[in-house]
């Protein structure tokens, strides 16, 4: 399937993996590139040495394009930005702020730029800042999400600016990917689908949570924070909850937070952990390796599309 992301990042297949913190390692992005698709080691807060050493260890495992994800609120975006241009690599994806001030920069060093946005005004802005692209992401996504639905936001998105739209939010097979590119989308990212793949470092704990997930599993927190994040319920989740209600203030409720992203992925901590995850949870019920998604996604996308497929399983 040749699409303007395609032809963009040099890759065979429309598939980009979601630049997830302490998951996004250089393990799974060069599996996710050798398989077609274009890997993404997420940044996140990491040091600036430690994302470099991603960076080459992930080019020891791949000669394929690869990219970074950069969130702009890490206080570290200044240095991990001019270590994307010393190594050379393909792509940037940014979220959590403007990538504005960096746009000169990696321009004059042929990087690709890919905001993550959750609105048509962001999609706008970012297009007029030089992005190559954007993923417009929807809020059935995990992790951090905006307020509009994928195929809500997409093919508004889409209609409102001229470059390609990669989509993100609720799809982790063919006919996902199908419904995306009958919006407009030019490619697609997932995260939750690469989380229970064999290649992904997260803990059995975690991948298990996933494969088990019914689609009425998943909850958000922080809204009253004003930065929401989606995540399959645990007894964290119903605690951060009832505190919400309570109204307790924003640093009680990071207390609870901080350092469960983390506790879930490395060390299985699926109680008091945070377990990122999307909507889309619900259908994954097999950890295949990258190259057995990918495959089976675009044989079934590319048989919707063409209409010599029908919609999937029946049960």
């Amino acid at each position: 399937m040749k699409t303007r992301i395609t032809e963009l990042l040099g890759i065979e297949t429309p598939i980009i993996q979601g630049g997830m913190a302490w998951v996004a390692e250089h393990q799974l992005a060069a599996a996710v590139s050798n398989a077609g698709g274009l890997g993404i080691i997420g940044a996140a807060s990491a040091p600036a040495d430690v994302v470099r050493s991603e960076i080459r260890k992930c080019k020891e495992l791949t000669d394929k394009p690869f990219g970074v994800n950069i969130m702009l609120l890490n206080p570290n975006a200044d240095e991990v930005a001019q270590i994307v241009v010393e190594e050379k690599v393909k792509v940037v994806t940014t979220g959590a702020g403007n990538p504005s001030k960096y746009m000169d920069l990696w321009k004059a060093n042929g990087v690709i730029v890919i905001p993550v946005v959750a609105s048509v005004a962001l999609a706008k802005m970012m297009e007029r800042a030089g992005a190559d692209a954007v993923v417009a992401e929807g809020m059935e996504s995990g992790g951090h999400i905006g307020a509009t639905t994928s195929f809500a936001l997409i093919p508004q998105v889409v209609d409102a600016v001229s470059i390609p739209v990669i989509a993100a939010g609720g799809m982790a097979d063919g006919r996902g990917v199908a419904a995306a590119m009958m919006l407009g989308a030019e490619g697609v990212q997932m995260g939750t689908r690469f989380v229970a793949s064999k290649e992904s470092i997260v803990h059995a704990n975690y991948k298990e949570k996933i494969l088990k997930a019914k689609d009425i599993d998943s909850t958000v927190t922080g809204n009253s924070t004003g930065h929401p994040v989606r995540c399959i319920r645990n007894k964290m989740t119903n605690e951060y909850s009832r505190l919400e209600k309570e109204g307790v203030d924003f640093m009680e409720l990071e207390k609870l937070t901080l350092g469960s992203l983390r506790r879930a992925v490395m060390e299985g901590d699926v109680v008091s952990g945070t377990i990122m995850a999307g909507q889309i949870a619900g259908l994954i019920k097999e950890e295949k390796s990258c190259q057995e998604i990918i495959s089976e996604i675009m044989e079934q996308a590319e048989g919707l599309l063409s209409g010599k497929s029908d919609c999937g399983e029946k049960k």
